[in-house]
């Protein structure tokens, strides 16, 4: 076959969670740093449709697309690395495979033939990975595959890069195969036999890696290098070092120093200049050398899995560098916090975000600390189900509606001042069926957001059923809530702020999704400022009283 596109096949062997993604996006952004357009995507070999159902404890955070694709994690930091937006084609799962084939079988496409593992499911496999190098728009596609290799589910995915290497043809196709080699303490000696032999079972299935990228926590000697070139049947130059980093956003610069890009470009017989990483290193520089810090509160469901939350923690270090500050998070778990511990937990922090969920577990928590932030102060910033908890905490509190709720967690509440979209109602499926994707919303003249996003509309991503209800809009804007951002079409609000506190905005949607190096989000980098200038008051404060 003909193709146009070079395509880079990361897989990993070992353990799971050495940082494909990481590699993944730290090798493109160095190929585009060069001038070469590239995407990656990610094949997740297990069988749910996609993670929109998972809970965040399984699965860590489900990243949203432009599009409405609800997505693997690790295409968030795709987005973050390369600053370009990833769609419903950069994340295949076996379930969509599998759901498609049947779908196939049931309209007669196969003509009768019996459906197959091969060539049936590894020929959907193939398709959906060729769907962006078809495109024209991209010169490189990395496509990432889940799990480890030797993993029974991963066996079509592994066969399927098989073949494609095949169609491919020479110098068009490359592997890279991501191991663990591990430092026994009680040897004293860093050990490459799960590396041979994850390498050995990748060959087992008809693959050879062309280069191999070794998780340590010591750097690799050269004699050792050699040793894995030799048992491997790799190159020496093709034996890659990835040492532990103090931060994700080392890596590129690490697989700079080590040659990851000369040497896949070289296989991929394509040019080779040096990056230009100038920005990312500005970045990087802000990020490790900041002036000062601040301490923002995090109020959560789910914040024993830090992944449940990884975008917003990411938009928090790109903000962060951004204000030249250090941002340090702390975790509040909101099912255990009420009126009695509150303001040990709250009253110290600069700021507090409570963050997006599902479900009626730890929801009083959650309300009780936007009251203390309103009521002290406190810089407050509200995402999804946080926005939806302070407009509860505002009725309740300052109207006086004392059994203001949402739907979702009281279905028969007299006062639903937020409550299941209309469109939503006749939906039975979960799966795939929220409001999802990138929706239109004009600012109001004169707002906070207005100023902060410095336009008159913006765009961003969704991920939810309820919504604010229009019908208690007058009352609660009357009593100084203002809803400072409405959908052009169906009137939904999708902010609301209260002008007469130092900062405080609550949005429907998820401002975390579109933050990366390159562009941090103005409304994470307003927040951290104004956190930043509570933590001055309230320091000149203590210091006159000391006084």
């Amino acid at each position: 076959m003909t193709t146009t596109a070079k395509y880079i096949f990361v897989t990993g062997g070992v353990t799971s969670s050495l940082g494909k993604g990481i590699i993944a996006a730290s090798l493109a952004k160095l190929l585009q740093a060069q001038g070469y357009r590239v995407t990656i995507q990610k094949l997740d070999p297990y069988i749910n449709v996609d993670p929109g159902t998972l809970n965040p404890y399984e699965h860590g955070e489900c990243y949203v697309t432009e599009d409405g694709a609800e997505t693997d994690l690790d295409l968030g930091h795709y987005e973050r690395f390369l600053n370009v937006p990833t769609s419903q084609a950069n994340n295949v799962t076996t379930g969509r495979i599998y759901q498609s084939v049947i779908d196939k079988e049931r309209r007669g496409e196969f003509l009768g033939k019996t459906v197959q593992v091969v060539p049936h499911i590894t020929d959907e496999i193939k398709e959906r990975v060729q769907i962006l190098g078809n495109s024209g728009d991209y010169d490189i596609i990395i496509t990432e595959i889940g799990g480890t290799v030797g993993d029974i589910e991963s066996l079509p995915y592994i066969e399927a890069v098989r073949q494609l290497r095949w169609d491919l043809g020479d110098n068009n196709g490359i592997v890279i195969h991501l191991t663990l080699v591990p430092y026994l303490s009680a040897a004293g000696e860093l050990k490459t036999k799960p590396t041979q032999h994850s390498v050995k079972t990748l060959m087992e299935s008809g693959v050879q890696a062309d280069i191999l990228v070794c998780r340590t926590e010591h750097h690799l000697p050269e004699d050792l290098r050699k040793k894995l070139a030799l048992f491997c049947n790799v190159r020496q130059e093709a034996v890659i070092e990835s040492i532990d980093a103090s931060t994700i956003y080392d890596v590129p610069n690490l697989m700079l120093e080590e040659g990851l890009d000369k040497v896949v470009l070289k296989k991929l017989n394509l040019k080779s200049s040096k990056p230009d990483i100038e920005r990312w290193n500005q970045f990087l520089k802000r990020h490790k050398n900041p002036i000062t810090e601040i301490t923002i509160g995090l109020v959560g469901k789910y914040v024993e899995l830090q992944d449940s939350y990884k975008s917003i923690l990411e938009a928090f270090i790109h903000a962060g560098a951004e204000n030249e500050v250090k941002v340090n998070i702390e975790s509040i778990h909101s099912e255990y916090l009420n009126s009695d511990n509150i303001k040990l937990k709250l009253s110290h922090l600069d700021g507090v975000l409570v963050a997006p969920g599902f479900g009626e577990r730890g929801i009083e928590g959650k309300i009780d600390a936007v009251r203390y932030v309103r009521e002290n102060n406190i810089p407050f910033f509200g995402i999804c189900l946080g926005m939806q908890m302070a407009v509860i905490e505002f009725a309740r509190n300052v109207l006086g509606i004392k059994d203001a709720d949402s739907t979702e967690m009281s279905p028969d509440t007299e006062n639903p001042v937020i409550d299941l979209m209309e469109d939503q109602k006749t939906i039975t499926d979960k799966g795939g069926t929220m409001r999802l994707g990138a929706w239109a919303c004009d600012l109001k003249m004169g707002s906070s957001v207005r100023d902060i996003y410095k336009a008159e509309s913006i765009k961003e991503r969704h991920r939810h059923r309820y919504e604010f209800n229009g019908k208690y809009k007058a009352q609660l804007e009357a009593a100084g809530m203002v809803a400072s951002g409405l959908n052009p079409d169906t009137g939904l609000v999708e902010i609301i702020e209260i002008p007469s506190h130092p900062w405080f905005v609550g949005v429907q949607y998820h401002p975390e999704y579109r933050s990366t190096v390159a562009n941090p989000h103005p409304l994470f980098v307003a927040f951290v400022k104004a956190a930043y200038t509570h933590k001055k008051k309230n320091k000149g404060v203590s210091m006159a009283q000391n006084k």
